[in-house]
């Protein structure tokens, strides 16, 4: 049995933290993993940026209400699932991630939690586990899984190189020239021939 397991943000759906700074004007919530690649020290500048602003939860939902996934993404998913097993493995928080995986009719979602107050301020966030992409191919591998994999940033890299074979999707320059032993595409259709080619399955 083979599993797909895809990152989400910057891979099926903008990245969130992006549209809510392009929304909100503060233009240091535009950083990523991309940008950062030490998730604690990025989360950490981006609680501390809401808590200046005084935003919280509900001002981000209201962004998260006016997004869509990338185009093509809601077609790629269809034949993934057609063909693969399918799980999400992301860094959002299901409190972000809820109106999106509606869209793609529920697949699996692997990602964490925030702590937010009754105010609505979010005032902590609890990670699933250390290094949660990785562990998650790990888990599956011990399931007899064959996974395949594919993400955009410095964060999926561990998945990339755990997974049987791992791909770069809408990846940043910088990205692929550190890490030029995955494949690297930029569209749903290219992202496809590279499942097929990774395959131990006659796919068509």
């Amino acid at each position: 049995m083979e599993i797909a397991c895809l990152d989400l943000e910057g891979v099926l759906i903008p990245e969130i933290w992006i549209s809510f700074a392009e929304k909100t004007g503060i233009s240091e919530l535009k950083l990523t993993t991309r940008d950062i690649p030490d998730y604690d020290v990025l989360m950490k500048h981006r609680l501390k940026l809401l808590d200046e602003h005084k935003l919280g939860l509900n001002e981000i939902q209201e962004v998260i209400a006016t997004m869509k996934p990338l185009e093509g993404a809601l077609e790629f998913i269809g034949w993934l699932k057609e063909n693969f097993q399918f799980a999400i493995l992301s860094d959002t928080y299901y409190e972000f991630a809820a109106p999106f995986m509606k869209q793609f009719g529920w697949p699996m979602l692997l990602c964490h939690k925030l702590d937010v107050a009754n105010d609505g301020r979010i005032v902590d966030y609890k990670l699933r586990q250390k290094d949660p992409k990785r562990q998650s191919v790990k888990a599956f591998h011990s399931l007899n899984y064959r996974v395949i994999a594919a993400g955009d940033s410095y964060n999926d890299t561990s998945m990339l190189s755990e997974a049987d074979a791992g791909i770069l999707f809408h990846a940043p320059e910088n990205v692929i020239k550190e890490f030029p032993q995955f494949p690297s595409v930029h569209t749903f259709e290219a992202l496809k021939q590279e499942f097929i080619k990774a395959s131990v399955r006659d796919l068509r």
